[in-house]
């Protein structure tokens, strides 16, 4: 494992180097290195939650708001979930080399369409630690190095994860330089996103700040796990009971994370009925509120303040929630569509008209009909993990798992065929 304390290329170029081993290696060795992963974990737990403890107590995360904060920590319970989390992917089929379609040219060649390895992907992320095991299981798993450049808020725990890692490649004899964790500003991260021909895919985890500044400089693949600005839409033929339920639970699980809901849409015939109650709970849970007129008139007494535009277009990764009224589920996809950020969006229905018109109609990876948008998840979908949700349409919508980190290979077989 590399900290970076020299070029970025110089990492990458080994890093590459490594990947060549790792795209080779059977899939025995590569669950081998994540079966020894999951064992050091547990074997390092009090290391890593001691590097832990020292990010908590820095300067730099003084600032950070209890969202931010929960993003951060780590606990015993954490990295045991980690553990287990990496042994999921080891059982899970092994992708490198598998076979998408075989067919028999008129020429009289063989034409296998093979799975395999990006080869190096780098991967930009926020103040999570977990992110550095998900995301080195996944490239191991698929084949590929991976260069890690995590927030400097996570720091010493990055460090003590990334090392875990390195260990086991090395136990496995696989180059330890197929993990390298970088840390360095912004100029580190100019010089990562322009390494044509070592960088493969560089895939950020973050809001649209990160994602602008990518977008400024990138002349390397990009697939962007961006914002989840993520909305909830309460529709005229909607069970009430059940959409309280989903709203409490898409806002309140986790407010810091891609898939919690920002904006809640409510059709203006169930307003009057649903608004009170659930605000009410909202608010008493210490949720900020804030939304259009029609809400505060339903409001019922309840403090909502006045929403302004960047209310509706932001990703408050916080206990904040905009509320809007709408006369139709037509004028709720259209607001949807116009501030979401393509990750999720939820109906709540009991018609089947409505429900299809708004899977059809809402413009994001994920879509759903009487449930929580914060299944939104590389593990809820059987991933075992995920590196991030991309909110791109190319090559990969959603969550990014490993065959989301493969690329393509066509294999030709003949017998001295010539083209004439």
């Amino acid at each position: 494992m590399a900290l970076a304390v020299e070029s970025v290329a110089a990492v990458a170029e080994r890093a590459k180097r490594a990947s060549r081993v790792l795209a080779r290696a059977d899939a025995e060795t590569r669950n081998n290195v994540l079966e020894s992963v999951a064992r050091l974990l547990g074997e390092r737990s009090e290391e890593i939650l001691a590097a832990n403890r020292a990010d908590l107590a820095d300067d730099r995360a003084s600032g950070l708001n209890s969202s931010l904060r929960d993003r951060l920590a780590l606990s015993g319970e954490r990295v045991e979930a980690m553990a287990a989390g990496v042994r999921a992917i080891a059982a899970l089929e092994d992708p490198v080399g598998e076979e998408i379609e075989s067919r028999v040219l008129p020429s009289g060649l063989r034409l296998r369409k093979l799975r395999v390895p990006l080869g190096l992907v780098a991967v930009v992320y926020e103040a999570r630690p977990n992110v550095t095991i998900d995301c080195a299981a996944l490239t191991i798993k698929s084949g590929n190095a991976i260069i890690l450049r995590g927030s400097s808020y996570a720091a010493h725990s990055n460090f003590a994860l990334a090392a875990v890692v390195a260990e086991a490649l090395a136990e496995a004899g696989v180059p330890a330089e197929a993990v390298a964790l970088l840390e360095g500003g912004r100029e580190d991260l100019t010089e990562l996103a322009t390494l044509d021909g070592l960088v493969d895919l560089i895939i950020p985890r973050g809001g649209e700040g990160l994602k602008q500044a990518l977008k400024r400089v990138a002349t390397v693949p990009v697939m962007y796990a961006a914002s989840g600005n993520c909305h909830v839409y309460v529709d005229s033929a909607a069970d009430l009971e059940m959409a309280k339920r989903i709203i409490l639970n898409a806002k309140l699980s986790r407010p810091g994370v891609c898939n919690a809901a920002e904006s809640l849409l409510v059709h203006a015939s169930v307003a009057e009925d649903f608004l009170p109650g659930t605000l009410a709970e909202l608010g008493a849970a210490g949720v900020e509120l804030v939304g259009d007129e029609a809400v505060a008139s339903a409001a019922a007494g309840i403090a909502v303040g006045r929403a302004s535009e960047s209310d509706w277009a932001s990703e408050f990764l916080d206990l904040k929630l905009a509320v809007g009224v709408v006369d139709s589920l037509e004028d709720a996809i259209e607001h949807v569509n116009r501030y979401g950020s393509g990750h999720s969006e939820a109906i709540v229905t009991g018609s089947d008209r409505a429900a299809l018109e708004f899977t059809e109609g809402a413009d994001a990876a994920a879509v759903y009909v009487n449930a929580s948008t914060r299944f939104t998840d590389g593990f809820e979908y059987g991933l075992g993990a995920e590196v991030g949700n991309s909110t791109q349409k190319l090559h990969a919508r959603g969550p990014i798992g490993l065959r989301e980190l493969m690329t393509t290979k066509y294999v030709l077989r003949g017998e001295g065929q010539v083209r004439e």
